[in-house]
C-alpha cells in the first residue's frame, strides 16, 4: 500500500490526541531494532538529536543477524539474510562503520545433463566463455550474455546512486538511465519477454530469470512487473550487480551498526515492544511493553522499522493487502562439500558462487504452475552458496582447521499458502524434495556430509514463509515485507518514499518504497526525511 502524500495529514482528533505528558521524551522514537532502524537512529543521533530504538527481541539485528543455530556447535551463520549487494557505502563511509565484504570468485554454476553427460554453466573468472561454448556447442549465447549484462551495468551506474536520494519522477528517471531498450526490458514489459528474445538455450535463460524471482511468487510474463521489480533490485546494487559475502557473517553488519548508534548518542532498549502510536501530526505517544510493565514515551517523531502491517496496527487502521512470502530457507553444516557428477568443476568453485538446481527455464515455469495450482512443486528450484569458502572466519577455529563448511539454501516457488494446512508436514515434504534435487547432480547425498550437533542430530534446518512470520514477524513470510516497487515517484509515494499520512510518522522498514534486502536505504531516507 502505498503512502499518501505528506499534505494528507489529518487533522488531530480524540483517537489522535497524545493523552497526558509521557515519561521520557525524545526527538525521535525507531520501532524496531533490525539494521534499518539502526542505520536512520545512527543518522539522527550523529545529527545532535534525542534518539530512543525500541526492539521486542532479545536483541537488534531482525532478520539481519548471525546465530549458532546448532547446538554445541562454534558455527555462526547468516541465518535469515545472508549476501550483500544493496547497501551503499555511502552508509558505511557516513557512519564510519567497521564493516567489510570479501567478492566470490565465481558467480554462480548450474549443474545439468546434456546428452545423458553431466555438465554444467560456471560463470565468473576465466572460465566463463570456455563454459558456455561446452554447454551451448558455440558462441551465440555467451555474446548475448556479454549484451544484456553490459545494459544492465549501465542500468546499475545510473540508477544506484538513486536510491540515497529524493525519490525521482518516472521520467527523470527515464532520462538518467537513457537507453530506450533498457528501459523497455525492465519497465514496460515482462521480464521474460527480453530474456526469451536475447537467449535460446533454456538453462541460460533460467540462470537469468532467477533474479527477478528471489523473494518473489510470479511468472516470467506477469502483467504486473512483480518480477521486473524484483529483477532492477537484484542488478543493480553498487552499480554493478554484484552480491558479496558480509566478513564475520551478516551480523557484522547489525553489530556494527548498533555500536555507531549507540556511540553517536542513541539509546538502545531489547525487550522493549511498541504497542500503540498516537499521534496529532505534531508529537507523538509510543505506548510499550517492557519488562517491567507498560510505558508511555513521547516523541516529536516516530520512526516505524516495522512492515507496512505492523505499523498500521500500531496505528489502529485499516491493515493493507496481505502479504505473503514464498521461499524456503536451508541453513547446513557440512563435515565436507559433496562431490559433484560434472567433473570438469571443483566442488569448492561450484560452490563458491550460486548453485542453481532445477533453475531451467521450464523447470521454473513448471514449479510456478505447480505452486499456483496449490501443490508443492514436483521439482524444487532453489540456490546454494557456501558462506565458509569465501569468510572462515564464521566458523571456530578447530571447524575450519577440520574442513568443514557451510551451506544456505533458498528455495523458490513455495508460497505461504502450501503450508497453511500443515506447517510442519509441508516443509518436510519440500525439503526431502529439494534435496533430492541437488542430489541429482552429486556423487553422494548431500546428507552424507552433515555434521552433527552436540545430541547427535543432523546440522540442518529449514524456515517456511509461515516459520519466518513466526519468528521475524515478517507478514505472510515475505523477506521485503510487501512487493518492491519501482524505484521513482509515483503520485502517492511522497519526496522519499517513507512518508504515512501522518507528517511525524515515517515507514523506514523494507516495505518503505526502494526497500526490500539488507540495504539500509529505507533507514537512510526516514532520516533524511526527519532531518528536513
Amino acid at each position: 500500500m502505498p503512502a499518501p502524500e505528506p499534505s494528507s495529514v489529518p487533522q488531530p482528533s480524540a483517537h489522535h490526541q497524545p493523552s497526558a505528558p509521557a515519561r521520557d521524551r525524545y526527538d525521535a522514537v525507531i520501532v524496531g531494532g533490525g539494521h534499518n532502524g539502526l542505520v536512520a537512529a545512527a543518522y539522527l543521533a550523529r545529527a545532535g538529536q534525542s534518539v530512543l530504538v525500541l526492539e521486542r527481541l532479545d536483541t537488534t539485528g531482525g532478520a539481519a543477524v548471525s546465530t549458532r543455530p546448532f547446538a554445541g556447535v562454534d558455527a555462526r551463520l547468516s541465518r535469515y539474510s545472508y549476501l550483500v549487494s544493496l547497501l551503499p557505502q555511502k552508509i558505511v563511509r557516513d557512519l564510519g562503520l567497521d564493516f567489510a565484504v570479501r567478492k566470490r570468485t565465481v558467480s554462480s554454476y548450474t549443474p545439468a545433463v546434456r546428452d545423458g553427460r553431466p555438465t554444467g554453466l560456471l560463470v565468473g573468472g576465466d572460465r566463463t566463455r570456455e563454459s558456455f561454448a561446452a554447454l551451448t556447442g558455440g558462441e551465440r549465447e555467451y555474446e548475448a550474455w556479454q549484451r544484456f549484462y553490459a545494459m544492465m551495468q549501465r542500468v546499475a551506474e545510473r540508477v544506484f546512486p538513486t536510491l540515497t536520494e529524493p525519490l525521482p519522477a518516472r521520467e527523470a528517471l527515464r532520462a538518467r538511465i537513457d537507453d530506450a531498450e533498457a528501459w523497455r526490458t525492465l519497465f514496460e514489459e515482462p521480464i521474460g519477454v527480453a530474456v526469451e528474445r536475447n537467449f535460446t538455450d533454456d538453462l541460460v535463460r533460467g540462470v537469468v530469470l532467477t533474479d527477478a524471482l528471489i523473494g518473489t511468487f510470479a511468472d516470467a510474463h506477469d502483467p504486473s512487473l512483480i518480477q521486473n521489480r524484483c529483477f532492477l533490485y537484484h542488478v543493480i546494487g553498487g552499480g554493478t550487480g554484484d552480491w558479496d559475502v558480509p566478513v564475520g557473517g551478516m551480523g557484522a553488519l547489525t553489530d556494527a551498526l548498533a555500536r555507531a548508534a549507540r556511540a553517536a548518542g542513541a539509546e538502545i532498549r531489547v525487550r522493549h515492544e511498541a504497542t500503540r502510536i498516537e499521534t496529532d501530526g505534531t508529537h507523538a505517544e509510543v505506548t510499550v511493553h517492557t519488562p517491567d510493565g507498560e510505558q508511555m514515551i513521547a516523541a516529536r517523531r516516530v520512526l516505524v522499522n516495522a512492515s507496512p502491517q505492523a505499523l498500521a496496527a500500531l496505528l489502529g487502521q485499516t491493515p493493507p493487502e496481505p502479504a505473503e512470502g514464498a521461499q524456503l530457507k536451508v541453513n547446513m553444516l557440512l563435515t565436507r562439500l559433496p562431490r559433484l557428477r560434472d567433473r570438469s568443476v571443483d566442488p569448492r568453485q561450484a560452490f563458491a558462487g550460486t548453485f542453481h538446481i532445477a533453475e531451467g527455464y521450464g523447470q521454473l515455469a513448471d514449479a510456478y504452475r505447480d505452486a499456483a495450482a496449490g501443490r508443492l512443486p514436483a521439482a524444487p528450484p532453489s540456490e546454494i552458496y557456501c558462506h565458509s569458502l569465501t569468510d572462515p572466519s564464521i566458523l571456530g577455529p578447530d571447524l575450519a582447521a577440520r574442513g568443514y563448511q557451510t551451506l544456505t539454501l533458498f528455495g523458490l516457488h513455495a508460497p505461504a499458502r502450501l503450508f497453511a494446512t500443515d506447517n510442519d508436514a509441508a516443509r518436510a515434504a519440500l525439503l526431502k524434495a529439494t534435496l533430492a534435487e541437488l542430489d541429482a547432480h552429486l556423487e553422494e547425498p548431500i546428507t552424507d556430509c552433515l555434521a552433527l550437533d552436540g545430541n547427535g542430530e543432523p546440522c540442518i534446518e529449514a524456515k517456511t514463509p509461515l516459520d519466518l512470520e513466526r519468528d521475524l514477524r515478517l507478514p505472510g513470510g515475505h523477506i521485503f515485507h510487501r512487493d518492491l516497487s519501482f524505484p521513482y515517484e509515483s503520485g502517492t509515494t511522497g519526496r522519499w518514499g517513507v512518508e504515512t499520512a501522518h507528517a511525524n510518522v515515517l515507514l523506514c522498514g523494507a516495505g518503505a518504497v526502494r526497500g526490500g534486502g539488507v540495504s539500509g536505504v529505507p533507514g537512510h531516507n526516514a532520516a533524511m526525511a526527519a532531518l528536513s
